[in-house]
């Protein structure tokens, strides 16, 4: 794999110390998420050295994945397997970057509603291609999207 940032190295790093501890929920999601940035690198017409923001934008969706799985199964009365999507989830979390706080990002929607001068919901794509940059994986992109339609008045 031609991955050569510090953040996948990590992973390496931390899915042979998780082996070598018998962790089986941290092996298999390292596993999981390796195998992930194995294809991300290797999508497209060549492959490619992944960026740690190209890590970090597959780890986010990959946890993205997992908290609609444990949803699902909290809807279908299967605990177990919920539980489960939530250990996963708490390892991936751990090398993601610390989530904005509801009031850090209406303060960065403001910011870029302000700079653009958007005033209306159909403007919504110009703010969301200002802010988005400036959030890069710490805010899910539906949260970031009510934000802007809240501040545009949708």
């Amino acid at each position: 794999m031609s991955t050569d940032g510090t953040l996948s190295q990590r992973l390496h790093d931390d899915l042979t110390t998780a082996i070598r501890g018998r962790d089986e929920v941290a092996s298999a999601t390292l596993r999981m998420a390796l195998t992930a940035l194995t294809n991300e690198a290797k999508s497209g017409t060549e492959e490619r050295e992944l960026t740690d923001a190209d890590v970090i934008t597959v780890l986010g969706r990959e946890a993205k994945k997992r908290r609609e799985s444990a949803t699902a199964y909290d809807d279908a009365n299967r605990p177990e397997l919920a539980a489960r999507e939530r250990a996963e989830l708490a390892v991936l979390e751990g090398y993601l970057p610390q989530q904005l706080s509801d009031e850090e990002l209406t303060a960065l929607v403001a910011d870029a509603v302000a700079e653009t001068g958007a005033e209306s919901p159909k403007q919504m794509g110009l703010v969301m291609k200002v802010l988005t940059p400036r959030i890069a994986g710490r805010a899910d992109g539906g949260r970031v999207a009510a934000a802007v339609r809240s501040a545009l008045g949708a």
